[in-house]
């Protein structure tokens, strides 16, 4: 099975050309994908910062400059695509998970959304569960527990009459084309959504007192959400009728799409500033035995399960590396990590997954005082990284104990595949080969759903003709577990 693009869909030059809106939460990117005869080819036209700001005593995302960001990367696009000869096709969007805004009917935003890191839910939490205990929720949603979780985050609104959340991706899309749509994805880790019939769960919004159209329609990944809106068009210099369409906008959703897996007996990690790990189901497990692992059923492209625990990621380094940069200039990182992976094994570990680290700033002592003795920064690197590995070796033993699914290899896509010592810990911890790569999964997850809704990849396989063509475009590195490392989780 191989991408197929038809002379009746490419342009003249035999190419198709899409783009993706590819945000996470410490920046952002466009990137022009090609589906070429000899397999996908991602070219990056625009990349900028995000994060998270104080604003009104709380933490927000400025989407109206995310937004500003995005048009100046499609107006880039449309301008690479045109210097080849070439017409941009359709758009995609995806970014992190839980997060929305509020509009009014007219699609005003009410105020700038806040970050899952403001600690507003705290206060929410208890009254939740008891409109809907722990139990039911996990039943029916499948969602792993985490405080920020956009039940919670609705919980803490003033008020929701009148008005309509948009998770990011949606709110950008909606901005794009002026329909308001809910992707299926994302949806999921709203704690709203049932597990089993990819349905908004109407007994959880009659429990919290929500209003069922409080979020705008469901659509699957490959949906076309709608054409752009003529200033959008004339902004971007893209043709009016270039559509924006549904793929797997939490981001998590189309990394793992194109894993470049061969078969079924694969676990992913996906590896950014956090670490998405589990395996793939078709159908979810709702067990309390489940429940109580935290383990989350999110749904994935082609209604697929992904079966998995949100642990500990990069931020911490991330934390560390942008307070070092503070204090004087910062060694080079490769420099760093070399030290780093010059220390003797066995050295400290930590949970990198406690909420201790949830927040920004002072992260490098927060973790000396979690792990003891550090006295250097290559050995607080090499613990981030120790215990990165442990937890990641703790979560698929678990994943493959809960699911009944036997691991052969473990695929880690994102920024992180390209950090060789983390991938080999985790070779290492686990005892199972590693493949690291692409880096660049979560776009190219998004064009290839861009392109399978055109009808440049054969359909009716499940994932198999976009893993095909992910394989292709991949650059991938193999790492085998050092025997005397192996199945070492302690810690």
């Amino acid at each position: 099975m191989s991408p197929r693009p038809s002379s009746a869909d490419v342009d003249e030059t035999g190419t198709a050309v899409f783009a993706a809106v590819d945000i996470g939460a410490s920046s952002g990117r466009v990137i022009l994908g090609r589906l070429t005869e000899k397999g996908p080819e991602l070219t990056t036209v625009h990349r900028f910062p995000n994060g998270v700001q104080v604003l009104d005593g709380a933490l927000r995302w400025d989407v109206d400059a995310l937004f500003a960001e995005v048009i100046v990367g499609l107006r880039s696009a449309a301008e690479t695509a045109a210097s080849a000869g070439e017409t941009v096709q359709s758009i995609g969007i995806d970014t992190w998970a839980v997060d929305y805004g509020l509009v009014d009917g007219d699609g005003e935003l009410l105020h700038l959304p806040f970050s899952y890191r403001d600690g507003r839910t705290a206060a929410t939490i208890d009254a939740v569960h008891a409109a809907a205990p722990q139990e039911q929720l996990y039943a029916r949603t499948g969602l792993q527990f985490l405080p920020f979780n956009t039940v919670y985050q609705l919980a803490a609104e003033r008020s929701l009459d009148g008005v309509q959340a948009l998770l990011i991706p949606d709110l950008l899309a909606h901005r794009l084309t002026g329909v308001r749509r809910t992707e299926a994805t994302n949806a999921s880790t709203t704690g709203l959504l049932d597990a089993a019939t990819g349905t908004w769960a109407a007994d959880l919004f009659d429990a919290l007192d929500l209003r069922p159209e409080v979020f705008p329609p469901l659509v699957e990944p490959g949906t076309v959400v709608g054409q752009l809106l003529p200033d959008v068009a004339a902004a971007t210099g893209l043709p009016a009728q270039t559509t924006v369409v549904a793929v797997g906008s939490h981001d998590t959703a189309s990394a793992v799409a194109a894993v470049p897996a061969t078969g079924r007996d694969f676990a992913y990690i996906s590896s950014g500033t956090w670490s998405l790990v589990g395996v793939e189901l078709d159908t979810p497990i709702l067990t309390d035995e489940s429940r109580a692992a935290n383990f989350t059923n999110e749904r994935g492209v082609d209604g697929t399960i992904r079966y998995l625990r949100n642990t500990g990621g990069l931020w911490l380094l991330q934390e560390c590396l942008r307070e070092w940069n503070a204090e004087g200039p910062l060694p080079d990182l490769a420099g760093l990590l070399g030290a780093a992976a010059a220390l003797p094994a066995g050295g400290p570990v930590i949970d990198a997954d406690s909420n201790d680290f949830l927040a920004p700033d002072g992260m490098p002592a927060r973790i000396r005082s979690a792990a003891g003795d550090l006295p250097t920064r290559e050995a607080v690197v090499r613990c981030i990284l120790d215990s990165l590995a442990a937890g990641y070796a703790r979560t698929l033993q678990d994943a493959a104990r809960l699911s009944g699914r036997r691991i052969g290899v473990i695929h880690i896509v994102g920024g992180g595949s390209q950090n060789s010592l983390l991938c080999q810990l985790t070779a290492d911890r686990t005892g199972i080969p590693v493949v690291a790569g692409p880096v660049e999964a979560t776009a190219l997850g998004n064009v290839l759903v861009q392109a399978r809704a055109a009808g440049l990849l054969e359909a009716g396989h499940g994932l198999a003709g976009i893993r095909h063509a992910a394989r292709a475009a991949a650059t991938t590195d193999r790492y085998e577990p050092v025997p005397r490392a192996a199945l070492t989780t302690a810690g």
